[in-house]
């Protein structure tokens, strides 16, 4: 499938205007940064703040984003124009996705540095970074698309907040119920996983274990956005 890069800046400059002038959806890039700060003042009192900043932002910031960018073209009816356009579903999809992966990188960056975390890991740490905000926009789409306005949008990504923001603290439960063992396999918990490692203390297994179902995850949701996102075209 080929891919229009005049086509994809030209979906990306029209998202920016969009995005800059809706500033109800704006004022989520600056959540994360409120967290850094909250959370370097609470210093090492606050064990898994570094995690717990990481995987809200994703949510808040990355699939929140997507979700509402998605759902107001689909609330003013102009995602079926540009799906009409020559644009192919990888120009679509791939220009309303840089934006927020532009946005979700800077912010995060910003608040990572005012926290004054410094990964362990940093050679796997930007992988790691650049999938998740990749597995993020996937889920944010996929909210987007079942979404018909921006405040379903907004309700649709709650369960989504509370299932991967909030996986991690399955492990508090795994010994009395063993069922949420399975929310360890959840890609919020893989990071998590990942940023306990040492910069020297680890295995090669602990370091697979959390990229390779990071990775997994980051396939099998981007395949679903695509194909999700064809269906609407041939409903349309």
């Amino acid at each position: 499938m080929s891919i229009s890069l005049r086509r994809v800046r030209a979906i990306f400059v029209k998202d920016y205007k969009e995005f800059s002038r809706n500033y109800a959806i704006s004022i989520i890039l600056i959540i994360p940064i409120m967290f850094a700060f909250l959370f370097r003042a609470a210093g090492s009192s606050l064990p898994g703040a570094v995690g717990f900043l990481l995987n809200t932002s994703f949510v808040l910031v990355t699939t929140l984003a997507q979700a509402c960018l998605i759902a107001e073209e689909k609330e003013r009816n102009t995602l079926r124009s540009l799906m009409m356009t020559p644009a192919t579903t990888m120009d679509v999809l791939i220009g309303k996705s840089s934006l927020v992966f532009a946005m979700s990188a800077v912010v995060l960056a910003i608040a990572l540095y005012l926290y004054g975390y410094q990964p362990a890991i940093v050679w796997a740490f930007v992988p790691v970074m650049i999938l998740s905000i990749i597995l993020y926009t996937a889920v944010g789409t996929i909210c987007g698309l079942f979404s018909r306005t921006l405040l379903e949008a907004s309700l649709i990504v709650t369960p989504v907040a509370v299932i991967f923001a909030g996986a991690p603290w399955g492990a508090f439960l795994e010994e009395k119920y063993p069922i949420f063992k399975i929310l360890d396999y959840a890609p919020s918990s893989q990071l998590v996983h990942f940023l306990g490692l040492s910069s020297t203390g680890f295995t090669t297994d602990q370091l697979l274990k959390p990229l390779l179902i990071t990775v997994g995850w980051t396939i099998v949701l981007t395949v679903i956005s695509v194909i999700l996102y064809q269906r609407r075209l041939k409903d349309e």
